[in-house]
């Protein structure tokens, strides 16, 4: 990671502070108390100042919750604005799904809540939580001097699920084992039949498997069939409906085992690319990190053969 920023500095220079703020997030209705705002299907850059993710407001009766801060201060800021458009009753906690700064680093906007993620998150913020700050910096060229990890409050171990109740809104605190990242967390709220999972769905793009374990990522889609909602809110790209969700986990589930056939069929990598069939994969955005992708899933089922 410390490499990968110190890259980034020297690439986009000196990061200078932005005369105007990040844009605004989409609000989408999804339920009578709960609104996607949704970040724009992008890559950071100078001008969405690393506005790409999405984030969900649960008005409750004495005060909202906020799953997912966004990538800096400001863009917390934003998110706060567009809160204050939705309702007038306070941020009182907020959620981090995990620990990529896309979904953490606007805690410092919300400083009167109550900071809620997995254990494993919340390690995770705190071992790498300045080099995100780094990072984002580098991508969009803009200083963010009030951009500040902030480590989480309330923590749930993984492999459990935790009934609360938050601003009288019943919710389940979902942390199974890492699957997009090694400290996810997802919200179900099962009066809404609203479910947010953060980057464990993506909608309309490649997902990102860097830190994630693709396997443990299969088993939790698989939990997710029998659940009953409605409307999922992924980490990136629109609101999502049960076939949507369906149909995402059936990509994932096809393209790990054509993987897993090519590797016991003594296939390298390489050639295991070449006789997969990607032909839906094409049609989401960033495409071209499917490479990254395949490789991950190769070298996770050849250590698991191994």
């Amino acid at each position: 990671m410390t490499r990968v920023v110190l890259a980034l500095i020297m690439l986009f220079g000196s990061a200078v502070v932005a005369a105007d703020g990040p844009p605004a997030p989409e609000p989408i209705r999804l339920g009578a108390r709960v609104f996607a705002l949704v970040g724009l299907e992008e890559l950071p850059d100078s001008r969405n100042q690393g506005l790409i993710g999405n984030s969900t407001l649960i008005v409750g009766d004495k005060g909202a919750v906020l799953v997912d801060s966004g990538f800096t201060h400001e863009i917390g800021l934003r998110l706060r604005q567009a809160a204050a458009a939705i309702t007038p009753k306070p941020i009182t906690h907020v959620v981090n799904t995990h620990a990529h700064g896309d979904h953490f680093l606007g805690n410092t906007a919300f400083p009167e809540a109550q900071i809620i993620s997995s254990e494993k998150c919340k390690q995770s913020v705190s071992r790498d939580g300045q080099a995100a700050v780094a990072l984002i910096e580098g991508l969009t060229g803009i200083r963010s001097p009030d951009t500040k990890p902030v480590l989480a409050t309330t923590t749930f171990a993984e492999n459990t699920k935790t009934r609360v109740t938050i601003n009288g809104v019943q919710m389940e605190l979902w942390v199974p084992a890492g699957s997009h990242t090694p400290g996810d967390l997802l919200v179900y709220l099962p009066d809404d039949g609203i479910l947010v999972a953060g980057d464990v769905l993506a909608n309309g793009v490649v997902p990102n498997l860097r830190d994630g374990n693709a396997q443990s990522w299969l088993e939790t889609l698989g939990d997710m069939q029998p659940m009953a909602f409605t409307v999922a809110v992924p980490g990136h790209g629109r609101p999502m409906n049960k076939a949507d969700v369906a149909a995402f986990s059936a990509r994932m589930t096809k393209l790990y085992s054509g993987i897993e056939a090519g590797y016991k069929q003594g296939l390298s990598d390489s050639e295991v690319r070449e006789k997969l069939d990607l032909s839906e994969w094409k049609k989401l955005r960033r495409f071209d990190e499917m490479g990254m992708v395949i490789n991950r899933i190769y070298l996770e089922v050849e250590a698991k053969n191994f």
